[in-house]
Order: C-alpha cells, then structure tokens, then sequence
C-alpha cells in the first residue's frame, strides 16, 4: 500500500462546486492524509519542518487545486519556494523526494478544445504545467499525467460533476492501494474518469 499525501489548495473555496466536491469526497476516505493548505496556513506561514516531514513520510504527492492564470493558486509557489530546499529536494545531498510520484488534480474553466494549438489558449494544458513537470524532474519524481476537470464552471449544468468526482476517488483509491498502472499514467497527455489506467483488479 502506498503512502498518499493530498494537498489541497483553493484560497476561495466557498466560491467552489468542483473542488470542494472532490475535497469532500477525498476526506471520507481511509488510509491517507490529506492537508488543506489555505486552512493550515492563511498567512502564508509555512512549517518547512513539518512540510519536508510530511514529504519524506509519504510516496505519492498529489496536488488539487483550481488552474489560476496559467499556474498554480499563489499558495502553491510559496509552499514550492520554502519546502523544495537545496540539499533537501535537489542539489547536493538532495535525495528526499527521489523515486517518488507527483500528481496534479486541477479544475480548468475553459473547454478541453480551448486547450489546444488551433484553441483560444493556443497550447494543450500540459505545456502550462511544464514548470511543475520541470519542478518534479529536479526533484527526481516521478511526474504523472495531470487528471483534469476541463469546462469546470459549466460541470453540474453538464452533468459531468459526479462522474469526475467519482473518478477521483477511483483514482486516489488506486494509488493508495498500489492498482494504478503509473507507468501508463505517466504517459498519457492528461486523466480523466473515462481514462484512468487502472490494474484489472482496481
């Protein structure tokens, strides 16, 4: 069984449907630990301690949170910038974070067609998240596929909120219990509910 530490973050969330959907269903779930990054730290105040703790004690690092301007909600680079030390993520002697797994779960508001070279944002969504991806090779991680919710504002009027929920604790469920095939994942261009590589167990 895995170690899985999920990270959410989202600096307005009762303003959201989505996340905090997938956030209230993650939380009913055993066998992992999940932080809320605005909640624990409002002021920005990160614990390097207890935050480079938390990454030597888990496997897999997912990250959940709204796709703000192209990156990350501003919470999640402070977090970057004070967690991910020389000699500790990378760098001499920084070995802590080899050989484990970073995932994304971001919501997008635009259409998955928007991302694209002939869409209105010109480039696929995995071309924005580059510096993440850069940020986990470093780090010498493991980067998966991100699992994307795209047309998130429109997802209940489409009916496609439950079955991406649903799909994330499929997910979660399957790294924890070590049935997701990450190779696969690593991979694919994104996951989503329809496409997660899963063991014919899971």
């Amino acid at each position: 069984m895995a170690r899985l530490l999920v990270y959410f973050a989202h600096p307005a969330p009762h303003l959201s449907t989505v996340n905090v959907a997938m956030r209230r269903a993650a939380q009913q779930l055993d066998g992992f630990t999940f932080v809320d990054l605005y909640a624990e730290y409002p002021r920005f105040d990160i614990d390097v301690d207890t935050e480079q703790a938390r990454l030597r004690d888990h496997d897999i690092i997912v990250f959940q949170f709204p796709f703000f301007w192209y990156s990350t909600p501003s919470l999640i680079k402070e977090w970057q910038d004070l967690v991910l030390e020389h000699g500790f993520a990378y760098g001499h002697g920084g070995e802590a974070l080899a050989g484990k797994t970073m995932l994304l779960a971001l919501t997008a508001a635009g259409p998955e067609e928007a991302y694209a070279t002939e869409g209105y944002q010109h480039y696929p969504i995995r071309t924005f998240l580059t510096p993440l991806e850069r940020t986990a090779g470093l780090c010498k991680m493991r980067f998966s596929a991100p699992y994307v919710m795209f047309g998130s504002l429109r997802a209940v009027g489409d009916d496609r909120l439950g079955p991406h929920v649903d799909g994330y604790v499929r997910l979660l469920t399957a790294l924890r219990d070590d049935r997701l095939d990450l190779e696969a994942a690593v991979a694919r261009d994104v996951l989503t509910p329809d496409t997660l590589p899963l063991s014919e167990d899971a």
